[in-house]
């Protein structure tokens, strides 16, 4: 089992919830409180919950597919990203920087797949 604060994934994730928190906070209408906004939350807290749930368990290949339900998450605010943009609910810039972050969180998060998929490989079992 691992402490979930120090992986870089877990961190990653972890900052893109407090920029969503804060662009939906700022820029998203009221009326939006229970449709894209709540929705973009909860995708994002989603993604580093399950990293930090797959940690405490005892085997890879536990830990993995919580890794995998994780990416899924961070592919479901890359869609909302996106249709806040299309919605006009965030600025260019606002934007960008939480395209940015979503996508940093997902390569690391992929690169720790990878090697937790190594370590299967090779026969670790325990995480």
């Amino acid at each position: 089992m691992r402490d979930f604060r120090k992986i870089v994934a877990w961190q990653k994730a972890d900052d893109l919830v407090v920029l969503v928190y804060e662009a939906t906070g700022k820029s998203f209408p009221k009326d939006e409180i229970y449709g894209l906004t709540s929705q973009m939350r909860r995708a994002a807290v989603s993604a580093a919950a399950n990293i930090a749930e797959g940690s405490g368990r005892q085997y890879l290949t536990e830990f993995r597919q919580f890794l995998y339900t994780a990416r899924a998450s961070l592919s479901e605010v890359e869609y909302y990203i996106h249709l806040a943009g299309r919605l006009g609910h965030m600025a260019g810039e606002e934007k960008a920087h939480l395209e940015q972050a979503e996508t940093e969180a997902a390569r690391t998060l992929q690169g720790f797949i990878n090697s937790i998929e190594r370590q299967i490989a090779s026969g670790r079992k325990e995480n």
